[in-house]
This record gives C-alpha cells, sequence and structure tokens, in this order.
C-alpha cells in the first residue's frame, strides 16, 4: 500500500483582509474568526495581535497570519 502525502492547509489565528476604502484606508483584521479592529498598518496589527495574547515573530508565515487582498506593504487601495 502506498501512503499518499497530503499537504498540509494551515488556518491561521490572523487574517488580515483586503483594503477597502477610508480616510485612511484600513483592512479589517480578523482573530480566530472575529473581526478585532481595523488595522491603517502593520503595527496595528501587531498591537492587536498582542492585546489578543499572540506573539508575531514573523508577519510572512502564512501558518501566523493570512494576508487577503495583498500583503504586509498593501494599505492603499488599487
Amino acid at each position: 500500500m502506498t501512503e499518499i502525502a497530503s499537504p498540509h492547509i494551515s488556518t491561521p489565528r490572523i487574517m488580515v483582509l483586503k483594503v477597502q476604502p477610508g480616510t485612511p484606508p484600513f483592512r479589517i483584521v480578523q482573530i480566530d474568526g472575529e473581526m478585532v479592529c481595523e488595522a491603517t498598518g502593520v503595527i496595528d496589527v501587531l498591537e492587536v495581535a498582542a492585546v489578543c495574547g499572540i506573539t508575531v515573530r514573523d508577519l510572512d508565515d502564512p501558518d501566523v497570519v493570512r494576508w487577503v487582498g495583498g500583503d504586509k506593504f498593501t494599505w492603499l487601495p488599487h
């Protein structure tokens, strides 16, 4: 019998959604599936994670943070 390796798809605790128009533009941050804040930069993401007891050592780690509609440098609408 041959074992088939299945890909590991993680569900990170932090999701940063696409940029929303506004003054200033913002991104909605979800932690554990709940909307927790409107972030205008990575500092907001790190601060809300800390308040929720999550230590983020690498914003590029997809097991920790999932960036939807851009990456950590995307803070303006297209």
